[in-house]
């Protein structure tokens, strides 16, 4: 018989609901199914740089799925990223020095586009690596979906629902700032499932005149308050956040009153939905399978409701961007919603 492999699992980047999902999945497959020794690593990257890490033993996976955050912890570390200090960077061989004297057989990654970007470097190093995709933003390449985007959803969704009876109340016209980095999966998505008169994404410029427009053209039809949501990533000044710039902009051109409320970090926080801890699971299950079989340099994906591997090769430098073409957004229009680029049927 063949020795049991010993797996490393670290959680990167930052948190989104399912992590535990994920580290559960993993671990419990591993361990029942494989035979394997499992240890977590501290703080992502931080904690294979440094060593720390914890024996991860099935007793310590009960109970975890339906927390939020993450076990382990997590960090932005970025080994890659030279010290502008000193111009050098040790960090690479640390973590393979740590990794073979730990005697590790593999170690899995999960995260968003940034530390698949590191999972392939370490790939390339000569490591085992399998990775996996998470992110509220939805916005890693190669899947169909990340775990932490339907909690992210949900609470987005939640905040438009409850904004609407304000908006009315008051015949305001609400701004609700949600995020997503430079993709505009959440701000679509909860959009739509909100009731939101006007969503604004980056991948659809827009022109403020359109929005204001709009947003006259629904108070002569006898409509007085309008729900716009807007991505994060969408073009305006730095030194504003991209609802206080749209609820300024409408204020002056419009003299409608106008509030905006940026949703901010509690989308990443809290229990996972139902749908994230099964996608969690499913996706961590893969990945011991994965290591069992060998098919290292690989992420774990999902197509079409199938599991799948992708090379990370492929994923890195990638961001899966929402198309502005998608038969979504182009029924949405039909129904009247505009996405401020005054491509919109009248209500």
């Amino acid at each position: 018989m063949t020795k049991p492999k010993k797996v490393g699992i670290l959680t990167a980047g930052g948190d989104c609901p399912g992590l535990n999902a994920a580290i559960r999945g993993i671990g419990k497959t591993a361990i029942i199914e494989y035979g394997m020794e499992v240890i977590g690593f501290n703080a992502g990257f931080t904690g294979l740089i440094e060593k720390d890490y914890i024996p991860l033993k099935e007793s310590a996976l009960s109970g975890i799925l339906t927390l939020g955050g993450t076990i382990l912890g997590t960090s932005r570390e970025k080994p890659y990223r030279y010290s502008k200090k000193d111009g050098n960077n040790e960090k690479p061989e640390q973590i393979k020095r740590n990794y073979h004297e730990l005697g590790l057989d593999a170690l899995v990654c999960i995260g968003g586009n940034g530390t698949m970007d590191t999972a392939n470097k370490l790939s390339q190093e000569g490591l085992n690596i399998v990775g996996i995709p998470k992110t509220i933003d939805n916005d890693v390449w190669g899947t169909d979906v990340t775990f932490g985007f339907d909690s992210a959803l949900l609470i987005a969704t939640e905040a438009i629902d409850r904004l609407h009876t304000t908006a009315n109340s008051h015949h305001r016209v609400m701004i609700i700032e949600v995020m997503g980095h430079h993709a505009g999966w959440i701000a679509l998505y909860a959009g739509l499932a909100g009731g939101g008169d006007i969503i604004l994404i980056p991948e659809i410029k827009y022109d403020i005149r359109s929005i204001c427009q709009c947003i006259e053209d629904r108070y002569k039809n006898n409509k007085p308050y309008s729900i716009i949501v807007a991505a994060e990533g969408i073009n305006h000044p730095e030194e504003e956040s991209a609802a206080r710039y749209i609820a300024g902009a409408i204020q002056i051109y419009t003299g409608k009153e106008t509030r905006e409320t940026v949703l901010g970090y509690v989308q990443r926080g809290g229990s996972p939905s139902p749908m994230d801890r099964i996608l969690a699971t499913r996706y961590g299950s893969y990945a011991a399978q994965c290591v069992a079989e060998g098919n290292f340099g690989k992420m774990v994906a999902i197509k079409n409701n199938e599991l799948i591997t992708i090379p990370l090769s492929e994923v890195k430098n990638k961001t899966r961007n929402v198309d502005k073409n998608l038969p979504m957004i182009l029924k949405a229009k039909e129904m009247g919603i505009s996405f401020g680029d005054g491509s919109i049927k009248k209500k």
